[in-house]
This record gives structure tokens, sequence and C-alpha cells, in this order.
């Protein structure tokens, strides 16, 4: 079956003080029902981003923030192996009103891997 990407995006300036008893014990039942329905294989909460380039000389520069300007960050992620696209859709839509959040999905392609000889 697929796997997805469902990503939350938070706005640079959020405030985690602002995430009350109610709204983590929504993202847990969420969670919970997820894995009750064998479609959560990993989920997580991201911390503030940081970005790695080279510089002209090769030497490797470390900046806050995304490499592009943004007024959001992806807070958080979900790798969920659904049926399809629209089973990934329904699960990423209960995880944007649990974590009050706009919410991407994307399908995740992966080659397997060799088969051994």
């Amino acid at each position: 079956m697929p796997h997805y990407l469902v990503t939350g995006y938070l706005p640079d300036d959020f405030d985690p003080s602002t995430v009350d008893e109610a709204m983590a014990e929504e993202i847990h039942a969420i969670n919970r029902e997820m894995i009750a329905a064998d479609v959560r294989r990993f989920a997580g909460g991201l911390g503030a981003p940081h970005t790695l380039r080279a510089d002209a000389d090769g030497k490797v520069l470390v900046t806050d923030g995304p490499y592009l300007e943004a007024k959001e960050h992806i807070g958080g992620l979900w790798i969920l192996e659904c049926a399809n696209q629209e089973e990934a859709i329904a699960w990423a839509g209960k995880g944007m009103k649990a974590c009050r959040m706009p919410i991407e999905v994307r399908e995740i392609f992966f080659a397997p891997a060799p088969a051994e000889s």
C-alpha cells in the first residue's frame, strides 16, 4: 500500500504555551485512532527549522529558518500507510481538526530495495 507524508504547518510566531490540555488530548486521540486502524507508521512534532548550505568556499553555513522566506514552518508530521489518497486525506482532515493547523498530504514515492542475490 502507498505511504503518505502528512505535515502540519505552524505560523513562525507559534507559541507552544497556547496548546491546552483539551487540544493535546485531541491530538493523542487521533494518534490512538490511527494506531488502532493500523495506518500510522510514524508521528512526531518538529522543533524550529535550520537550513544548511555551502558558501562559495564549500564551508557549511547554518541559518535559522527555511532557505526561502516563509510565514510558517512544518510543526509536525505523520507517515501513514493507506489504501489510497482519499483515505490519507480523510485521516489528514481529522488531524487538521485536532491540531488546528493547515495540513498538507503528499504521497511518498520510493523504489523497493533490490532483491539480494
